[in-house]
């Protein structure tokens, strides 16, 4: 599995999301209440919210250097599409086998709690096993020789952040 995980795309993708983590762990520490959300890729990624240029430039460079340091928790976020899509789609699986078997609208309703108790059973489970999938699979939170590029505007309050390595 590691093997796979490191493949080139995925290992620098996987590096760049735990850095976007980071630097957003740091700017919501800075900007409390400010909307902010992220898109990794294998150069680097995208950061959307409403955050002056400058700002931006130096939480990337303090949440790779803290990343450097060993602080890894920063690569893990709550609020990563990681938890949302595990939480989804236990949500989904968990009301496809509540449903299973059904040949009617009065069977349906019938089950409606079942599905109901499955689904908030998948919303409890659903986000820590997200956080152990980013933990092990969606970040790596070393950095290895990652180095900041750039950091610029683009248009709609988002940030390109550009890194190598």
């Amino acid at each position: 599995m590691n093997d796979i995980l490191e493949a080139p795309y995925i290992g620098e993708t996987r590096r760049n999301h735990a850095l976007e983590h980071a630097t957003i762990h740091i700017l919501a520490a800075r900007f409390p209440g400010r909307r902010m959300a992220g898109h990794s890729n294998p150069t680097g990624f995208v950061l959307i919210g409403d955050l002056p240029t400058e700002a931006v430039r130096e939480a990337v460079s303090e949440a790779l250097t803290r990343l450097q340091n060993g602080e890894a928790q920063l690569a893990i976020h709550e609020g990563c599409g990681t938890n949302y899509a595990v939480i989804g789609g236990l949500a989904a699986l968990s009301a496809m086998i509540g449903m299973s078997g059904t040949r009617n609208n009065s069977e349906r309703w019938e089950r409606f709690p079942l599905v109901m108790l499955l689904s908030i059973v998948a919303f409890v489970v659903g986000q820590p096993l997200g956080m152990t999938l980013q933990k092990n699979v969606t970040t790596q939170a070393d950095p290895g020789d990652m180095l900041l590029v750039d950091v610029y505007p683009l248009a709609n309050n988002m940030h390109r952040v550009v890194t190598t390595g």
